[in-house]
């Protein structure tokens, strides 16, 4: 990732103490009020399978909030809305004493089903800090202690409270006069094209993009052969569909 101004960048493993440790240490031993977790898996097109795992990357950012987020805080995280998001709401329900809701912004297509869950007033247990923290045997090869390890240890939380269960609300969220992501709309006479503040740095695309470029600007000084056309416009073809399917 590019450097932002004003950011702090950290490169680690969420369900490592280690990871946990060094965000603290970057707000001087305070804890965070917020958490957001944006990340999701490569999508399959399985939708049980895509919820399945997302289910897991979201346990791993629970672990890190029960060291880093304090009480009262607020997580936020994409998940995929399928049959088993309700189950999913009612075990975040037992972490969090006040609302969690389902969210899905305008900006998000109908036609998927990513959507963001926002948790209110974090009440779970605290995973102890590493100056309170005891040895924990199990360790990966490098002596780090794996935070998922230790959420199977009680003696590693400060407390816990009575699991509750939940009816959670779905709100569709957005101005209804905006912008729909399903549709495409056509550019005023006065756009003017802007670059994008960061675009990707070394993108896997970037070559067969460039060929693609070359066959149709200059096709009459271009090496490539016709077939080599057809090969490039089906693999940029073959890309779009790709991207699309992810978003």
């Amino acid at each position: 990732m590019a450097p932002i101004p004003g950011v702090i960048q950290l490169q680690g493993d969420i369900t490592s103490a280690k990871t946990a440790n060094e965000i603290i240490e970057c707000f001087d031993g305070h804890l965070a009020q917020l958490v957001v977790c944006d990340g999701a898996p490569d999508v399959t097109g399985l939708h049980d399978l895509d919820e399945y795992v997302q289910s897991h990357l979201i346990l791993a950012a629970l672990t890190i909030c029960a060291r880093i987020l304090q009480r009262g805080g607020t997580f936020v995280a994409k998940v995929f809305r399928a049959r088993d998001a309700g189950l999913l709401g009612a075990q975040l329900r037992c972490l969090f004493e006040g609302q969690v809701t389902f969210v899905k912004p305008r900006s998000s297509r109908n036609s998927s089903l990513e959507a963001f869950v926002v948790c209110q007033g974090y009440s779970g247990p605290r995973m102890k800090s590493r100056a309170e923290e005891k040895t924990v045997p199990n360790k990966d090869s490098k002596g780090i202690d794996p935070l998922l390890l230790q959420w199977y240890d009680p003696d590693n939380f400060d407390g816990f409270e009575m699991d509750q269960k939940a009816i959670l609300p779905f709100v569709a969220c957005g101005d209804l006069s905006g912008y729909d992501s399903d549709l495409c709309y056509t550019l005023g006479p006065n756009y003017e094209y802007k670059e994008p503040v960061q675009p990707p740095i070394a993108p896997a695309y970037s070559d067969v993009c460039r060929k693609a470029r070359a066959t149709k600007s200059d096709p009459s000084t271009s090496t490539v052969t016709e077939s080599n056309k057809q090969l490039v416009d089906q693999t940029v073809s073959s890309l779009m569909s790709t991207l699309s399917m992810d978003d």
